[in-house]
């Protein structure tokens, strides 16, 4: 098996056949169906347990791929650094080996059969999407595998009966509901009512951007809002501007457009480019967009549906507060942590509590012991219920604000006032 330190790659490098030690993790990236070198019996080597992961490095993914192993690799090192697991009075290191799953659902579930059959791994984490987590989790469960995951949001994901899988995130639908909600208040606050919102939605065609309009679309019929656009976006993500035509025609109160990091840059360049005012646009993947750096003030009052953010009040014995989480990762990486990088050290985080309480590697114990999670992490608080949730955190809801996200929802952890309606772009500086 080739080895090397993280510095023998530059940042680019992820050739097909490729195995590194990276501090703690140990990570392999398969491309393209290369044969790579694995250790047959991966589960426990020596003192070092080993967790899976076929993650996305290429493909339309891969930006939010990379959060997610990042995430993952800085979590392990960290409770390597504090003394690792402790589990029958030894302690252990985590290890994590890593297949690129190429973005497609077919390769992640060949990987998920690697890892387990041919690897021997028996905990696995998750991939980045709900498609791809979709198309892993009846490979963990036909082999009774533990899984824990966290960026696949579909709630449809919890509803198939899934013993083996837990996920530390908040369900798709709930990305952008927040955003009507806040929307209807500031609404009434004018004196207006709610029902005379107008609300636009333009969604990628895929589970997870089905899910947040689905959750949109129920709180606005709940608060009688009038949706008056409702498309999907185009395959390739390069021009919304019929979509945007209709918004200029019957100028809704919200924009939503859910179509990750690229449907997010895309409404914000095009918004900017075409003059077209609307109240709130409202977005999911803002900050994996890097909306902030990429746009600037053209960025300006989008709001944006987070799973977590570093101002919040959440601190654990590995990272300490979530401030603290990000300065590590930021020091570690040298880019700012995304939210896809926090719930993915949280998902480790939540193996490492489970190993720990259930005293064995058995994977039933550890099952049993992940069920009964009650964990306060820097990413929040980790409870689930029957079906896998989790059901203890909240989202929080951004607004860029001169050129800085603030957290304006829910009320206790906002940081800043929303503005509401946006500025007209005639009135910008």
């Amino acid at each position: 098996m080739k080895t090397a330190s993280a510095h023998s790659f530059p940042a680019g490098a992820r050739s097909g056949s490729v195995t590194r030690i990276r501090d703690a993790a140990f990570c392999a990236l398969a491309g393209l169906g290369l044969a790579l070198s694995a250790p047959a019996a991966a589960r426990v080597e020596g003192d070092a347990i080993v967790l899976g992961a076929a993650v996305s490095l290429t493909g339309k993914y891969a930006t939010n791929g990379k959060n997610t192993q990042d995430g993952y690799t800085l979590a392990a090192k960290r409770i390597n650094e504090t003394g690792g697991v402790k589990v029958g009075g030894k302690a252990y290191q985590l290890k994590i080996l890593f297949y690129d799953d190429e973005s497609t659902s077919a390769r992640g579930a060949q990987l998920a059969e690697r890892l387990i059959g041919q690897d021997g791994v028996k905990f696995v984490l998750g991939p980045y999407s709900s498609g791809l987590t979709k198309a892993i989790a009846p490979v963990t469960e036909k082999y009774r595998i533990p899984m824990v995951e966290g960026n696949g949001a579909d709630r449809n994901l919890f509803t198939q009966g899934y013993r083996y899988m837990f996920a530390v995130l908040n369900t798709s639908d709930y990305y952008l509901r927040a955003a009507i909600n806040l929307a209807a208040e500031e609404a009434q606050r004018a004196g207006k009512p709610p029902k005379s919102l107008k609300l636009a939605i333009a969604i990628e065609n895929d589970n997870f951007s089905q899910d947040v309009r689905d959750g949109v679309e129920e709180d606005a019929k709940r608060l009688g809002m009038q949706v008056v656009i409702d498309d999907k976006l185009p395959p390739e993500l390069n021009d919304m501007s019929v979509t945007l035509a209709k918004v200029k025609a019957l100028k809704p109160d919200i924009l939503v457009v859910s179509g990750h990091e690229k449907g997010a840059a895309l409404a914000v360049r095009q918004l900017a480019e075409m003059h077209i005012d609307v109240p709130m646009l409202a977005l999911t993947h803002c900050d994996s967009a890097q909306i902030i750096e990429k746009f600037g003030k053209s960025a300006e009052f989008a709001v944006c549906g987070s799973q977590w953010d570093r101002s919040l009040n959440y601190k654990d014995r590995w990272f300490g507060t979530a401030d603290q989480y990000a300065q590590r990762f930021e020091q570690e990486y040298h880019y700012e942590a995304p939210y896809q990088a926090a719930e993915s050290s949280a998902a480790v985080l939540a193996f490492a509590d489970a190993f720990e309480r259930a005293g064995s590697f058995d994977t039933e114990k550890v099952r049993e012991a992940l069920a009964a999670t009650d964990l306060m992490t820097f990413y929040g608080p980790l409870k689930f219920d029957q079906s896998g949730k989790n059901i203890a955190k909240s989202m929080v809801l951004y607004q860029v604000q001169d050129g800085k996200f603030k957290v304006v929802a829910p009320g206790k952890w906002a940081s800043s006032k929303v503005i509401y309606p946006a500025p007209a772009w005639a009135r910008r500086k």
